[in-house]
C-alpha cells in the first residue's frame, strides 16, 4: 500500500476538504484528488462522498481510518529504528532494583539530556537476540557464562563487579554476624528462587556451591522479591545472597540483616553488551560514562568464576 495515498487520505479525513488536505500537503487540489482516487481503487470501496461542505467519509473511510493512522505510525517507528541519531537509546537493565538500573540512573544523572528507554528482558540469549536485531543497543549480563558464547558480532566490556551480601531474617544463626566466610555458609541453606536453567545467574551459583560447598536451592516458584523477603524474615533456617547494588526494600519489622561475606567475597561480574555496528551517538557517550564509573575488578580476597571475562573483550 503506497503510504503517500495513506497520508493523504488521513489529512482529508481531518481537514473535511480536499482543498485544506492540499494545502497542509504542500500539493494541488487535484493531486489530493488523484491519490484519493488510486487508494479508492486499490481497495475497491468509497472512501469519501462529496458533500457541498466538502468531503464526508463514507462507512467504508470510517472503518479504515484508524487503520491508516495506525500504517503510518508504524512507518513511523520503522524509520526511527534506523534513525539512530533521533531516537532514544534503548538499553536493557535485567530488573529494576539490580546494578545495571543503578549504572544507568547515573548515566541518566550525568548526561540528562540523552534520551533513555530502559527494558527489563530475561534470558541472555533474548538480549543477544535483541541486540543484534537492533531492538535494544546494549543489556548489561554476565557474559561468556558456560553455554553462552558472546557471538563474533557482538561486544562486551566488564563494568562492575559487585559483591555478594547474605540475607537474613532477625531470627536466622547469622543474624548476628558482623561478617561470614564462605566455609562457614556451607552449613547453612541459601535459598535463591529464580534460578532458571541454563541463565547467566544460575551458571554463577553453580559454580560457587561447587567450589566452596554451598547448599544453594532453587525449589518453588519465584514470585518476587517481596515474597522472598517475607519468606527469609519468616523463616529462621533460611537465608539468600542479594548484590552489594542491588536496591532492596522491606517492611520495618521484618528486621532483615545484610551481612557481608569473606574468605573470599563472591563477586558477580557485570559487563556491558552492544553490537559492534551500532552508531548510536549516545552509545559512545554511555560507554565512556561506564568506563569513568568503573571501580575495577579482580580485586584481592574476591571470587569470580573460572569463565568471567577480563576487562574488555573485541573493540
Amino acid at each position: 500500500m503506497d503510504l503517500d495515498t495513506v497520508r493523504t487520505f488521513v489529512a482529508a479525513a481531518d481537514a473535511g476538504r480536499f482543498q485544506e488536505a492540499a494545502s497542509e500537503l504542500t500539493l494541488t487540489q487535484q493531486a489530493v484528488s488523484k491519490r484519493i482516487a488510486a487508494l479508492e481503487r486499490s481497495l475497491g470501496v468509497r472512501l469519501f462522498t462529496r458533500t457541498p461542505r466538502g468531503a464526508e467519509l463514507t462507512i467504508d473511510g470510517r472503518a479504515f481510518l484508524p487503520h491508516a493512522r495506525e500504517l503510518l505510525r508504524a512507518a513511523e517507528r520503522a524509520l526511527a529504528s534506523v534513525r539512530t541519531g533521533r531516537r532514544a537509546l534503548r538499553i536493557d537493565v535485567l530488573n529494576s532494583r539490580g546494578a545495571g538500573s543503578g549504572l544507568m540512573r547515573g548515566f541518566h544523572g550525568a548526561h540528562p539530556e540523552t534520551e533513555l528507554d530502559v527494558l527489563m528482558l530475561l534470558g541472555i540469549e533474548e538480549a543477544v537476540a535483541a541486540i543484534r536485531s537492533g531492538a535494544v543497543d546494549g543489556s548489561f549480563r554476565a557474559v561468556a557464562a558456560p553455554g553462552h558464547p558472546l557471538p563474533e558480532d557482538l561486544r562486551s566490556v566488564r563494568v562492575l563487579d559487585e559483591p555478594l551480601l547474605l540475607l537474613t531474617g532477625p531470627d536466622h544463626a547469622l543474624a548476628r554476624a558482623r561478617s561470614v566466610t564462605l566455609a562457614e555458609l556451607a552449613a547453612h541453606r541459601i535459598w535463591m528462587p529464580g534460578l532458571l536453567p541454563g541463565s547467566e545467574w544460575a551458571a554463577y551459583y553453580a559454580e560457587l556451591s561447587a567450589e566452596f560447598g554451598l547448599t544453594i536451592e532453587a525449589t518453588g516458584p519465584n514470585f518476587g522479591s517481596d515474597v522472598l523477603l517475607d519468606t527469609i524474615a519468616d523463616t529462621p533456617a533460611l537465608a539468600t545472597f542479594t548484590g552489594g547494588h542491588t536496591r532492596l526494600l522491606w517492611p520495618a519489622g521484618h528486621d532483615l540483616r545484610r551481612i557481608p561475606v569473606t574468605d573470599p567475597t563472591p563477586v558477580y561480574p557485570h559487563s556491558f553488551l552492544w553490537h559492534r555496528d551500532n552508531a548510536h551517538p549516545a552509545l559512545a557517550a554511555l560507554r565512556a560514562h561506564l568506563a569513568a564509573a568503573s571501580p575495577g575488578h579482580d580485586a584481592p580476597g574476591t571470587w569470580t568464576p573460572g569463565w568471567t571475562p577480563g576487562w574488555t573483550r573485541g573493540h
